[in-house]
C-alpha cells in the first residue's frame, strides 16, 4: 500500500498522526510525509528565514526514522491559501507523482487558518489529481484517492470514526516528536506546553476510547467518489 500524509507544519503529523505513519511503515508500506508549510514562524528566538530550513531539516530526520519520504512545497507559516492555483497544482503533482492509497490529512474543524486551508487543499487536489483535463506536469490517476482527517490538536470536538492501535509504535512516534527540537523547545518555553506528554495524553484517552494503551483516531471524508469498501487504516 502507499500512504500521503498530508500536513500543514513540520511537526503536525508527529503530533496527530504518526503511530499509524509507523505502524504502515512497519508492515512494509510505503509512507510519504508531505508538509505544504515550512513552518518558518513557528518561533520567536530564530528568524523566518533561518527557521523554515531548520524545520526542513528536522521534518527529514523525523521521516527517515520510518523510512518515510519528506515532501516540502515551501508554504510560508500563515500564508497557506486554500485557492492559490500555483499550491493546488504542486499538490495535485504530488498525489499524482505518489499514486497513493489513502491520503491522511488535517480535520476541516481544526484550530488554525493553515490547518483547515490544507484539509480542503488536500480533498480538492486528490478530486483534481483524477482529473484528466487538470493539466500538470504529472499524468492523472484513474481514481479519486480516499481520505481519512487524523484528529484535531487535543481531540477538541473530533469523535472518530475508527481508530488505529499504536501501543506497539507510540515509542517511535515520540522519538519522531523529538526530532523537531526548535518547536518543542519554543512551545515549551514561551508556551508552556510539554508536547510529549500532550501526545502521550491523547493517544492514551483514544486508547482507553477503544480498548488499547494507546491509539489515533480518523474520521472518513465522507464524500460521492472518495469512499471505498477497502480497510485502508493499519
Amino acid at each position: 500500500m502507499k500512504v500521503l500524509a498530508i500536513s500543514c507544519h513540520p511537526a503536525t503529523v508527529e503530533i496527530l498522526c504518526a503511530g499509524t505513519l509507523a505502524k504502515y511503515a512497519k508492515r512494509g508500506d510505503h509512507v510519504a510525509i508531505c508538509h505544504v508549510s515550512n513552518g518558518n514562524k513557528g518561533g520567536e528566538d530564530i528568524p523566518p528565514a533561518e527557521l523554515g530550513p531548520i524545520r526542513n531539516r528536522e521534518s527529514q530526520v523525523s521521516a527517515h526514522i520510518i523510512g518515510a519520504e519528506c515532501i516540502s512545497l515551501d508554504v510560508n507559516d500563515l500564508e497557506v491559501d486554500a485557492n492559490s492555483a500555483e499550491v493546488q497544482s504542486a499538490l495535485v503533482d504530488v498525489i499524482r507523482k505518489q499514486k497513493p492509497d489513502v491520503i491522511i490529512t488535517h480535520s476541516p474543524d481544526d484550530y488554525s487558518p493553515d490547518l483547515l486551508a490544507v484539509s480542503k487543499l488536500a480533498a480538492d487536489a486528490s478530486l483534481k489529481a483524477s482529473m484528466f483535463h487538470y493539466r500538470t506536469n504529472e499524468d492523472p490517476l484513474n481514481k479519486t484517492t480516499p481520505i481519512y482527517y487524523m484528529e484535531t490538536f487535543a481531540g477538541i470536538g473530533f469523535s472518530p470514526d475508527e481508530y488505529v492501535d499504536i501501543t506497539d509504535t507510540i515509542d517511535v512516534k515520540i522519538q519522531m516528536l523529538w526530532r523537531h527540537e526548535t518547536v518543542l523547545k519554543w512551545l515549551l518555553d514561551k508556551k508552556g506546553v510539554d508536547f510529549e506528554e500532550f501526545v502521550r495524553t491523547v493517544a492514551r484517552f483514544r486508547g482507553i476510547q477503544c480498548g488499547v494503551s494507546y491509539a489515533e483516531g480518523f474520521k472518513k471524508h465522507k464524500a460521492w467518489m472518495y469512499l471505498t469498501s477497502e480497510k485502508l487504516l493499519p
